[in-house]
């Protein structure tokens, strides 16, 4: 799901395979992605329908030659084989265990390209103005993003609050940037315990900086929000790529940690069911999960973006045209700009990135304004806000290419307080409003809609 990278089936011991089956296939570039997706060939993930006894694990691991690779209080296993391969494993397990499911243990990867070279500190900018322009050095020349949704004018509505928290699920975050001081709350490593969720890739550093960078300081980049905080969990490894296992403890652990939102810049083509018990989790705990499509240039459902608890985005660019590379299909939400974005990068440093994963913290930012602006809402209603207030770019109304369209802050915002939403902003009442109609929930209705298309495309319709 990366522009160019692919995983290394070497040094995971991982297979591609088809989206769904396990059914090789060759992967020679990052093109290739787009109809691929990852296990690790010797692993399996189970579900039981209760904790195993310690005999019954002694007696698993003589007889299948195994060991637990990770263990989780829901029953979850990931069991790993000297001997037998993903497929026996699942076999095996659905034979004599009745598990809830059996699946592989799949490798989720980040959504982004290559740095677009270094950004060089340009002189001081002008005062803060009355339409809230920030001092950032690199906010003028470099950050066309924030203008292009309407960010300065939402500023005006809210900034933020420093009690909204955004987990940001990565490859960890640089808790010593200057641009991030202040911004970050406790958060944890999901790879190694034992050490801080230090960022060794870069792309979680970047993520959040899109996230909270300091804001009106006469340094670096500014970001969407002045105080909401990052919770970094760091769920993917120094190679940008992470197994179901881990994206899904992360999300649980922040869920249980006082996360508001969470941002998973990062996906697959293969549906996971633990990780989609792990969303469903946090979606119950009300926290709004907000996923990277992928930037693969396909309308191939990416997970964990097209499952209907999460908000799926998209990317623009800034002629407001669908990113070359963004994902599509009838499971986006909204899209955000995505293309050359700059932010915090690690050594204290700032880099333009580009991808999915770049337009996916814009949504989430945003969601934290929201809360700002009214804590009361729930994950489902703004989630419903994001689309009914969104730019409508393309075909007229909710389409493939951007779903709702792109977000804007200041209709967002106006709407989560209450205020009459910008002009702006096409009304989608009759269409989005579900509130005291009788209609069914957010995700119900996404549910309903997708069948709805899915019928359409077998009919011929």
């Amino acid at each position: 799901m990366r522009l160019v990278p692919y995983p290394d089936n070497g040094r995971f011991r991982t297979q591609a395979t088809e989206p769904g089956r396990l059914k090789d296939k060759q992967v020679t570039s990052g093109d290739a992605n787009g109809n691929a997706s990852h296990y690790a060939v010797n692993e399996v993930v189970v579900k039981l329908r209760r904790q195993l006894t310690p005999r019954e694990l002694l007696q698993l691991r003589k007889t299948l030659n195994l060991s637990v690779a990770r263990e989780h209080r829901r029953q979850t296993y990931v069991f790993r084989s000297k001997t037998l391969g993903t497929a026996q494993l699942i076999d095996y397990f659905k034979k004599h265990w009745n598990p809830v499911f059996a699946e592989p243990h799949y490798l989720y990867l980040t959504n982004d390209g290559k740095p677009a070279g270094r950004l060089t500190p340009l002189g001081s900018g002008s005062p803060l103005q009355a339409d809230i322009v920030p001092n950032d050095t690199l906010y003028g020349q470099y950050q066309w993003n924030l203008p292009e949704i309407a960010t300065e004018r939402g500023w005006n509505v809210t900034r933020g609050k420093q009690d909204i928290i955004v987990a940001v699920v990565d490859t960890g975050v640089q808790l010593d940037h200057p641009d991030l001081k202040g911004r970050l709350v406790k958060g944890t490593n999901i790879v190694d315990p034992s050490a801080q969720p230090e960022d060794d890739v870069g792309h979680g550093t970047h993520v959040a900086g899109i996230i909270a960078a300091e804001v009106n300081n006469n340094e670096g980049v500014a970001g969407m929000t002045w105080y909401t905080k990052v919770m970094p969990v760091k769920a993917l490894d120094n190679s940008g790529a992470g197994t179901t296992y881990s994206v899904a403890e992360g999300i649980i652990w922040a869920a249980d940690h006082g996360a508001n939102v969470i941002n998973l810049s990062l996906g697959n083509y293969a549906e996971a069911q633990f990780l989609h018990d792990a969303i469903k989790y946090a979606h119950g705990k009300g926290v709004l999960v907000v996923a990277a499509s992928g930037n693969d240039n396909t309308d191939r459902p990416g997970y964990p973006a097209a499952y209907p608890e999460v908000v799926a985005v998209g990317a623009t660019g800034s002629d407001e045209l669908r990113a070359p590379y963004s994902n599509y299909g009838d499971y986006i939400d909204v899209a955000a700009p995505g293309t050359s974005i700059a932010s915090t990068y690690p050594g204290s440093r700032y880099a333009a990135l580009s991808g999915t994963s770049m337009a996916t913290p814009h949504v989430s930012a945003l969601a934290s304004l929201m809360l700002a602006a009214d804590g009361g809402l729930t994950n489902d209603r703004i989630a419903e806000l994001l689309g009914k207030t969104a730019k409508d770019l393309g075909a007229a109304g909710k389409d493939a290419e951007f779903g709702y369209g792109q977000i804007d802050v200041r209709a967002a915002v106006e709407a989560a307080a209450g205020q009459k939403a910008a002009a702006a902003a096409p009304d989608r009442t009759a269409e989005t409003d579900v509130q005291n109609t009788g209609r069914p929930d957010v995700v119900e209705q996404r549910l309903l809609e997708r069948l709805q298309n899915l019928l359409s495309n077998l009919l011929g319709h």
